[in-house]
Parts: C-alpha cells; structure tokens; sequence
C-alpha cells in the first residue's frame, strides 16, 4: 500500500489532536482556532523581526544605529502564548514531535519572505550547540527544526559544517546586554562558503547576539548572505529562556 493510504487509514483510526488545546486538528497540527490566533507578527524589522507599529520604516531603531552582519531575519511568530509555553516544551521537555508543525511555522513563512528577496537562500545551516551542551541536552533543538524545514523549501541541508567552539555560560543567564561578549568568537566554519546564500535556522531570536556571531562567521567563511529563520521572535527585555 502506498505511505498515503496509511497516513490516511491511522489518521481516520486516531484522528490528530491540534497540539496547543487538544482539540481535533483541521490545520495539519492544529485547530482552525488555534491556528487563526497564533502570534503573527504583522509588521517586524526585516534585518531583525523586530515586531514594529504599522507606521514605522522598513528597520527597527537598533538595526539602523548598527546594523548587524546578517541580511534578514524571519520570524515565523512572536514568542508569546502558545508559542512560548509550545518551545519550552520542545526544547526542555523533549517533545521531539513538536519539531515537525514547528518548522512548518516558520517554512511557510519563509516562502513569502524568499519571494521579496532578490537573491534567496540556496542552503540550510542549523544553529550548533557546544559539545557540552549537546551531550547534556541530548539533541539539538535547531537541527531538529532544520531537517524538516530544508524538506519543506527543497533546500540542501549543510551539516556538521558550523561548530560552536567555544563554551561558555548559557545565554539565558546573562543580562541582554551582556550576551554579544558571550558569544564572541564562539564559532568555526569548516568549510568554504563562496557562492552560498545561508538560511541559518534557530528556534528563538531574544536579542539577536547568537545570531550575529554565527552570522560573521558564516561571512567570514565566504557566505554571500546570511539570513535568520527562527520560530519565534522574542524582545530582548522578555524572559524567555533562551539566546
């Protein structure tokens, strides 16, 4: 039988629940209700996601006092209820399931941001954890968002090419304003990156340090551009938990 009878047959035996309420999903892991009231983010600074008010420019104020080495950033969400309590569940309480509908989130809203883009991504780069960090965690949140999304947008997925090589307090910990220092030369690129166009993918964005340190390095390896795409897109004064 073909794998769409049985995704057919298990779905009619055990219909899926939308995994915010519980309730029977109509929009592949969600409900209808659920799905209409996730967190969009209307107007967001396309260097940082930036949620902005309709009125304002094309960038966030920090973005044009100093821009960072990044091109843009996409955000599938803000990092509000229930996307807040859905990531803390995927990340710290290991359900790996929640990946999938996730980088769904955030393909789907890549495939409009790409569409604007003159020259879109042509590679997919996960966010690296330390060795130490991996072995406590026992995955890594982004490569388990960046396998799907990758599928999704029919992108190659370069692995094991990005490595944080530095270890050092978590980010969560620090005060915002502290975590560009942390992450200073953090990174390592294997490889050569001349020609490529990077989407690197993490689950949240709070105050972007992580993300430019990675981004220089994919810069400093060659990369013609280098493009953000988290889940969720968090203020850089909220307690999230997370970089």
């Amino acid at each position: 039988m073909p794998p769409k009878f049985w995704r057919t047959f298990l779905d009619a035996c055990f219909p899926p629940r939308c995994v915010s309420c519980g309730q029977p999903a109509r929009h592949g892991a969600w409900c209808c209700a659920c799905y209409a009231a996730l967190p969009r983010i209307e107007k967001g600074c396309t260097r940082c996601a930036t949620p902005l008010p309709p009125s304002a420019g094309a960038w966030c104020g920090a973005c044009l006092y100093r821009a960072p080495p990044f091109d843009a950033t996409i955000a599938a969400c803000r990092y509000t209820f229930p996307l807040d309590r859905l990531l803390q569940d995927f990340k710290y309480g290991r359900r790996l399931a929640l990946a999938a509908p996730l980088a769904q989130l955030l393909a789907d809203a890549c495939r409009p941001a790409f569409a604007s883009f003159q020259e879109p991504p042509t590679h997919i780069v996960a966010m690296p954890l330390s060795a130490t960090r991996q072995r406590e965690r026992g995955f890594n949140q982004a490569q388990e968002l960046a396998l799907p999304v990758a599928s999704a947008l029919e992108l190659p997925l370069l692995t094991n090419m990005l490595t944080r090589i530095k270890e050092a307090p978590k980010q969560a910990t620090l005060p915002w304003r502290e975590r560009h220092k942390n992450v200073r030369g953090a990174f390592a690129c294997r490889s050569n990156l001349s020609g490529h166009r990077i989407l690197l993918i993490d689950d949240v964005m709070t105050t972007g340090a992580t993300a430019a340190a990675a981004a220089k390095t994919l810069r400093q390896a060659g990369a013609e551009n280098v493009f953000i795409g988290v889940v969720a897109r968090a203020s850089a004064t909220q307690e999230t938990g997370v970089p």
